[in-house]
C-alpha cells in the first residue's frame, strides 16, 4: 500500500477520518442535516450510565474523593465580607485521585472503553494534568500510552508547570511527544493516530465527559448526608469546558437542580493562546480565558466532530479572577489550612473565596476540585519564570493587572474581586458562529437546538437570531 502524504495540508484534508476509526463513534448519526445534533442522544448511546461509570472508576481507585471545609478560609472570606455574609467554603479533594486530579474520572473511562474495543493503546493531546491521568489508567490497564504536549515556544523554552506534568506522564510510563505551540500540535496528533491505529482518548467525547458526572453526583451525595443539604453553589474552574459540564450533568441527575453552577477563569484577555510571542507570557497553563471563552462559543473546535463539553448549556454564572489573586490563595490555603494545591483548582478557590463574601453565612460554596501539586506548580517557579520573561510582579490592587505585562498580589485579601463576564454576550456569540458556518436561515429544529445550547427559550433565540443577521 502507498504511504499516503505527509505534509500538513494532506493530514489535516484526512483528520475527520482519522478521528472517526480512532474513536469509534459515528457522529453524523445525531446530525439533523442543518446546524442541529442531538446531544443528549449522543450522550445516552456512546456514554455510560451514572451507575457504570461508578462501578468502571471504583475498580481503578478513581472517585470517592473527600469534601474539607475550609473553616480558616472561610474566617477570612467573613472578615473582609459585609455583616451577615460569608458563605462556608468546601473543597472536593480530587487530588486524591490516582494521578492528582479530577481528570482521573474521565481518563478511567476512556481507557476503559479503548480496551473494550480492542485498542492496543491511547494517544491524547494535552499540555495538563490530562495527560498524567490517561498514562496512569493506561499503565493500570495495560495500553501503550502517547502524550502529545504543547510544551515550548520556537526558542525551545517551556513552561515550569507544563514541564512538571511532562516528567509525571513519563513517570506514568507514557511516551511523550513534545511540540512547540501552534499548529503542529494537532498535526502530530492525527499523524500519531493514524500510523499508530491507537484510540484517541480525547477531553471531549461522551464517555470522558460522562466520566466527569460522578464527580458532581458525589458533591451532592455527600453533602445531602453529611450537611442535609445540596451546596448552595459550585465553582467550576473553566477551559475546555468538560469539567463544568460534567460537573453540571452529574449534579442534575443527583437532583440538585437548585444549586447554581459556576464558572471561573483566570482573565488572561488579550493574550493570543496559539501564539508563540505570548505562550510564555502567562503565568498559568489552563483555566484561563485563552480557552475558556473560545471553547464556551464554539465547542465543537476539538479534537472531535462533536463535542461533549457544551459549558453554555449548564452555566448559571461566569467570573474572571486574576493570577495574582490565585498566587495568593494558593499561599492563604496553604499556611491557614495547611493543604499544599495547585493552580488548576485555586482559579476556582479565589473566585469562591470573593463569592462567598456576597452569600448569608448559613450557605454553602464547594470547589469542585483540587490536583497535585509538585516542583513545576508552586507559586516561587512560576513568579521566577514570569519576571524571566518581562512579567512585573509586585504587590497592589490586582485589578490593575494587564496579561502578559504585570502580575499583581493583593495587598490585602479584600482586593480579591470575582468579576463577572457578560453570558449574554458569549451565548449571541455562539448563536452567531452557528450561523455563519451552518446556515443564515434556521429551522424550527435549528432554534429549539440553540435553546439547549444556550440556556434560553426559544423566543430569547429567535431575538438574538434576528438581530445578528441584522448586524451582519
Amino acid at each position: 500500500m502507498a504511504k499516503l502524504p505527509q505534509d500538513y495540508d494532506s493530514v489535516m484534508a484526512r483528520k475527520q477520518e482519522v478521528m472517526k476509526a480512532a474513536i469509534g463513534i459515528d457522529y453524523s448519526r445525531f446530525e439533523s442535516g442543518s446546524m442541529a445534533f442531538d446531544y443528549e442522544r449522543m450522550m445516552r448511546e456512546t456514554g455510560y450510565s451514572l451507575e457504570e461509570m461508578q462501578k468502571i472508576q471504583r475498580s481503578v481507585n478513581v472517585g470517592d474523593t473527600p469534601i474539607l471545609e475550609l473553616k480558616n478560609l472561610t474566617a477570612l472570606a467573613r472578615a473582609c465580607a459585609p455583616e451577615g455574609k460569608g458563605a462556608r467554603i468546601f473543597i472536593k479533594d480530587e487530588a486524591a485521585n490516582p494521578s492528582g486530579s479530577f481528570k482521573a474520572r474521565r481518563a478511567a473511562n476512556a481507557v476503559y472503553h479503548a480496551k473494550k474495543l480492542g485498542y492496543k493503546g491511547v494517544i491524547a493531546a494535552t499540555s495538563g494534568n490530562y495527560g498524567a491521568a490517561v498514562a496512569s489508567q493506561a499503565a493500570i490497564a495495560g495500553l501503550e500510552c502517547i502524550i502529545v504536549q504543547e510544551c515550548y515556544d520556537s526558542k525551545g523554552v517551556g513552561q515550569p508547570e507544563i514541564i512538571e506534568k511532562a516528567r509525571k506522564c513519563e513517570a506514568l510510563g507514557a511516551e511523550v511527544v513534545q511540540l512547540t505551540v501552534g499548529p503542529e500540535l494537532f498535526y502530530k496528533f492525527i499523524l500519531l493516530l493514524e500510523e499508530t491505529g491507537y484510540f484517541n482518548a480525547s477531553l471531549y467525547t461522551p464517555f470522558g465527559i460522562a466520566g466527569v458526572e460522578t464527580l458532581g453526583y458525589e458533591i451532592s451525595m455527600q453533602f445531602r448526608e453529611k450537611y442535609g443539604k445540596d451546596p448552595d453553589a459550585v465553582v467550576c474552574t473553566n477551559a475546555g469546558g468538560g469539567n463544568l459540564t460534567g460537573t453540571a450533568r452529574g449534579l442534575i441527575k443527583a437532583g440538585a437542580v437548585d444549586t447554581t453552577v459556576i464558572g471561573a477563569s483566570i482573565d488572561l484577555s488579550g493574550l493570543h493562546m496559539a501564539s508563540d510571542k505570548a505562550f510564555n507570557l502567562k503565568s498559568c497553563t489552563t483555566g484561563h480565558t485563552g480557552f475558556g471563552v473560545p471553547y464556551a462559543v464554539d465547542p465543537d473546535h476539538s479534537d472531535v466532530p462533536r463535542s461533549a463539553a457544551r459549558p453554555l448549556r449548564y452555566m448559571d454564572r461566569y467570573v474572571t479572577i486574576t493570577q495574582g489573586d490565585v498566587f495568593y490563595i494558593t499561599e492563604c490555603l496553604a499556611t491557614l489550612e495547611g493543604l499544599e494545591k495547585g493552580p488548576a483548582g485555586n482559579t476556582s478557590l479565589a473566585a469562591a473565596f470573593s463569592i462567598a463574601q456576597e452569600m448569608p453565612r448559613d450557605a454553602m460554596i464547594v470547589v469542585q476540585e483540587t490536583e497535585y501539586t509538585g516542583a513545576g506548580k508552586h507559586v516561587q517557579p512560576q513568579l521566577s519564570f514570569a519576571r524571566e520573561n518581562g512579567i512585573e510582579v509586585r504587590l497592589g490592587d490586582p485589578r490593575d493587572e494587564v496579561p502578559g505585562k504585570s502580575v499583581i498580589i493583593p495587598e490585602h485579601p479584600s482586593l480579591i474581586k470575582a468579576k463577572d463576564m457578560d453570558l449574554d454576550r458569549q451565548k449571541r456569540s455562539l448563536i452567531r458562529g452557528n450561523l455563519r458556518k451552518y446556515t443564515m436561515n434556521p429551522t424550527e429544529e435549528d432554534y429549539k437546538f440553540l435553546a439547549e445550547e444556550t440556556k434560553k427559550d426559544v423566543e430569547w433565540v429567535k431575538q438574538a437570531v434576528s438581530e445578528i443577521k441584522a448586524s451582519l
